[in-house]
């Protein structure tokens, strides 16, 4: 017994001293070390220190705690040394315990300090072998002793580990050990944001979980020259908080829910199935509970091409007024279904003046899903259908603007060949001259024929499978990847050879992206997380996930032209020549990638104005207000996006349209041109002149006359033009502008 105590007196008196227990903890976290590392590592003097550590290193050696390796040269821990370091680190916790310290974990609750935790969680979350883990989480612990805080943090925990990762070169791990989330700052200012924006408290909250999901597509899900492209500005993935869950846009085709009526197809207690409609009201109803469900798995525009043809059979014998009061209550129900940001859903619908040959001779589905002819049957009864259509939405925005839906009006060649369509075409430029509304799409020409639009500007045409339906009902855009041309540029310094090398690689990167998100959909698709658009009926999946396309656009090609040339686009000859260089180049690179299987990549020049505005901010901060060419002011500066000729350029809407028809006929994928018109009244009949010479005379695929708003809520009346105070009651405080910001009208509350 008196010689165990002895032994045990000698193993306590040699850890009695700090640097040898040091030297012990060293061993145990880097494992065998010689003479000459121990004493750099714990910083001793060779000449001054030698002696007084040797005698440090007999004393362990004695106490059996450590033993030489005769091959290697280098001290390691011997078992009783391993254990005397657990037995030490102990005590530590037990100290740690003692002073109470509590942890704010990210449960929402108070937790005293568990070391083992910290181990599990680098195992779990960022895969890091347990003897590593349990190391960094001993000296996690040994570092948070001397912090002087009344309680803990498991972000604070988590910023220690993330440094002591960082110190031993494991950035890897520190990679995957990243948290989401947002500074309280940045939260701060995205509630008051939305609130000049006239958005709901919903949308601040969809608005962080996004900044959540985008924060992980960048850390986890991108490779990392994608996720740098994207955050350094040279490129722009568009909906970046949905890009691993939703597509962008989607065309329905009506009558598949005509057919088979609105189910599911997994049995789900929450949800109820509807039956084919049997009258009119109930096909607007199976509408607008379709726009309603699928809202929640597209991120952005839903499109219902040939509304009113495939609507036509309800409403034979339907009296006229009953007919219009359904399609009041059908306006008010889309109004008033918000997405989760507190918005009404984006839709668009396309409307006929004549019925397509191509669909003439189609199965006519009516009530009860049953067959009624062909849809040819349906002329005159689609012809109404518009006509109403287009005086409902008239009376409804007198007094407020209605811009949801927002109507697409299909021009065909046989549209000014009758007299009879010369009245609905008079209502549809009333509407234009009085809120901007619809957008009018030019199909004269053969290769427009099986065309179909958004209001976004997104063409989908039977150019994939040589099919109109399989190439442009029930599919639509993946995404959209934006190019910044500006910063291609100046970085390349006005070198041809660099400037094409380079966008060679953006485009390269662009296509990554998109390929990554048609992945993740797949596999979303799998997973059951877009059940709707995913559902069977006879065999046959909804949602044409393969067909649908991926957009690459850009911004700045105007300022691009007017770095390389020193003049803009409709300025000089020399500019519009090396914008069409540009926008070829672009053209010809991705019809390269259409050859491959599931793969539809497609230039577009559709409307990005949150990619136009950052990427502008971005360059300007780095190259400087000087070098950058911009529109806007140096505080809020931007790109032009959507179009070849800046909205404020002073050009006529004939030298406008000469000029954006050369870009429609390489932007295949997307392109829309706005007219924008003076702020005072404008006769419709002026209005239908000018679509008849633009539609006969240019090949512009998608256009719109453009109005500036401001409604008070006071009065309430509209009226033209951007102003601070009402004209009818003196209002300053109960105003909405409502601007077109690129392709769509959107509300910003006057601020007083």
């Amino acid at each position: 017994m008196p010689r165990r105590r002895r032994l045990g007196t000698r193993v306590l008196k040699a850890v009695s001293s700090t640097i040898r227990l040091q030297v012990l903890t060293l061993l145990l976290e880097k494992g065998p070390l010689s003479y000459t590392e121990i004493m750099n590592i714990l910083r001793l003097n060779p000449s001054r220190d030698a002696g007084r550590f040797a005698y440090h290193l007999k004393s362990l050696l004695k106490a059996d705690l450590i033993e030489p390796d005769v091959k290697t040269k280098k001290y390691r821990l011997t078992d009783l040394g391993r254990m005397l370091v657990d037995v030490a680190e102990n005590i530590e916790e037990r100290f740690f315990k003692r002073r109470k310290m509590m942890v704010r974990t990210s449960r929402a609750a108070m937790e005293e300090f568990d070391r083992n935790k910290i181990a599990e969680s680098l195992v779990k979350e960022a895969n890091v072998p347990h003897d590593l883990a349990q190391k960094i989480a001993r000296e996690t612990q040994g570092r948070l002793l001397k912090v002087r805080t009344k309680y803990l943090t498991a972000p604070l925990i988590r910023e220690f580990v993330n440094a002591i990762l960082i110190e031993k070169g494991l950035e890897e791990y520190r990679h995957k050990l990243t948290r989401l989330g947002l500074p309280v700052k940045d939260v701060t200012q995205l509630i008051k944001t939305m609130g000049t924006q006239a958005k709901s408290v919903s949308a601040v909250h969809e608005a962080a979980a996004n900044s959540i999901i985008e924060e992980y597509t960048l850390l986890n899900v991108l490779p990392r020259d994608i996720a740098d492209a994207h955050l350094s500005g040279s490129l722009h993935l568009s909906n970046l908080g949905y890009w691993i869950l939703k597509p962008n846009e989607f065309l329905h085709d009506l009558r598949f829910f005509l057919q088979h009526g609105l189910s599911f197809g997994k049995p789900n207690f929450t949800t109820v199935s509807y039956p084919p409609p049997k009258s009119f009201k109930a096909a607007l109803l199976t509408v607008s509970n379709l726009l309603r469900i699928v809202g929640t798995e597209v991120t952005g525009e839903q499109t219902l091409d040939y509304f009113n043809v495939f609507l036509a059979p309800f409403i034979r014998g339907v009296e006229t007024n009953k007919i219009r009061e359904d399609l009041r209550l059908f306006l008010f129900d889309l109004n008033h279904s918000l997405t989760s940001e507190g918005t009404p859903l984006n839709v668009s619908l396309g409307l006929e003046l004549v019925i397509p040959s191509f669909i003439q001779e189609a199965k006519a589905i009516g009530q009860d899903a049953e067959t009624v002819g062909s849809y040819a049957d349906f002329t005159d009864e689609s012809l109404l259908l518009l006509s109403l259509f287009l005086e409902v939405m008239q009376e409804e925005s007198r007094s407020k603007p209605i811009f949801n839906p927002s109507l697409i009006l299909k021009i065909r060649p046989k549209v000014f060949e009758s007299a009879e369509y010369d009245s609905v075409l008079f209502k549809a430029h009333s509407l234009a001259a009085e809120k901007g509304l619809p957008y009018f799409a030019n199909l004269l020409s053969k290769e427009q024929e099986h065309a179909s639009y958004t209001a976004t500007g997104l063409r989908l045409s039977d150019n994939w499978k040589k099919d109109w339906e399989l190439d442009t009902l029930r599919t639509g855009s993946i995404d959209n990847v934006v190019v910044n041309l500006p910063r291609l540029i100046y970085e390349t310094k006005q070198n041809r050879t660099e400037l094409f090398k380079l966008l060679d690689e953006q485009l390269e990167m662009a296509l990554r992206a998109l390929e990554i998100k048609y992945r993740t959909l797949k596999q979303r698709r799998r997973e059951g997380l877009l059940p709707f658009l995913t559902r069977k009926a006879g065999g046959d999946q909804y949602f044409r996930l393969e067909n649908s396309s991926r957009q690459i656009s850009l911004v700045g090609l105007n300022e691009a032209a007017k770095c390389f040339t020193e003049k803009s686009i409709h300025e000089d000859p020399k500019a519009l020549k090396f914008a069409e260089e540009i926008m070829q180049y672009f053209s010809d690179f991705i019809r390269k990638y259409t050859r491959k299987p599931e793969t539809r990549p497609v230039l577009a020049m559709t409307p990005c104005y949150n990619a136009a505005k950052r990427l502008a901010e971005l360059d300007v901060e780095r190259y400087g207000w000087a070098n950058v060419r911009a529109q806007g002011t140096r505080g809020k500066p931007f790109y032009t996006d959507m179009v070849a000729v800046p909205p404020e350029a002073s050009v006529s809407w004939q030298e406008r349209l000469k000029i954006e028809e050369r870009f429609h006929q390489l932007a295949i994928g997307g392109h829309l041109v706005v007219l924008q018109l003076p702020e005072t009244e404008q006769d419709p009949d002026e209005l239908l002149a000018i679509t008849k010479q633009v539609v006969t005379t240019y090949r512009v695929g998608l256009y719109a006359f453009n109005r500036s708003l401001t409604y008070c809520g006071r009065c309430p009346k509209t009226f033209f033009g951007h102003l601070v105070k009402c004209p009818s009651c003196g209002s300053v405080d109960a105003l909405i502008r409502h601007r077109r910001f690129s392709a769509k009208y959107e509300p910003t509350i006057v601020s007083d």
